[in-house]
């Protein structure tokens, strides 16, 4: 899963995404409004984190463009600005949620979570497909009730998958669930996590949907 962090403060931000990636998140980090509009054109994410007081473009003004150009990521703005009508003000802009400085970093994890369900379509806590479940909150992961161990990298490729059945993901799809910037990106890394999953979790469940890329089928 692939996450964009907006915050200037420094120590923060190194805090943030110290706490993303050891949560397995691949994570891109950037300081001021003009960068983030284009990191958002220039690449696809699943949630996007956004202070508001931020340097040359403010957040809003971030989330308002989004918005306009029909861009549906989720957005958690996570601020000092602790003033009802300015949460009203990020909401009514289109944000999904709001945290605020100084956030409990486990409650900030929920939050994520939350969104990133909402925006695949589920309210339940874990995913139940074709015999296997997972939990996104703990990482646990079974098949029939029996628990299976994945690496971090095979469970990145396995949630967007299971999350939504039937929807076919291309190998750039999930290499950007994978990777952030910084990240060097094997040539063959998603095929080597497929093959791993394939044998932990059946052979049946990930499908190779010929030139295009792979899915979990609807039943």
């Amino acid at each position: 899963m692939r996450l964009l962090l907006v915050e200037d403060d420094t120590m923060i931000g190194e805090s943030v995404l110290d706490l993303l990636r050891a949560e397995h998140y691949a994570v891109d980090w950037v300081k001021d409004g003009d960068m983030a509009e284009t990191a958002l054109r220039s690449q696809g994410y699943d949630l996007v984190m956004l202070d508001l007081g931020l340097p040359r473009r403010d957040g809003l003004s971030v989330l308002r463009a989004m918005r306009a150009r029909r861009d549906r990521t989720p957005v958690l703005i996570a601020t000092a600005r602790d003033s009802i009508q300015q949460r009203i003000e990020g909401l009514d802009a289109g944000a999904d949620d709001y945290v605020l400085k100084p956030y409990d970093l486990d409650e900030l994890l929920a939050r994520i979570r939350a969104l990133v369900r909402r925006a695949s379509g589920r309210a339940e806590p874990v995913y139940e497909h074709l015999g296997v479940s997972i939990s996104p909150a703990t990482r646990e992961v079974s098949v029939h009730g029996d628990p299976v161990v994945l690496s971090a990298r095979e469970w990145a490729v396995l949630e967007p998958l299971l999350a939504r059945p039937g929807l076919v993901l291309s190998r750039a799809q999930l290499e950007e669930k994978l990777y952030g910037w910084k990240d060097e990106i094997s040539s063959n890394a998603v095929e080597v996590y497929i093959h791993g999953l394939r044998k932990k979790l059946g052979a049946e469940l990930i499908q190779n949907v010929r030139g295009v890329g792979y899915m979990v089928p609807r039943s």
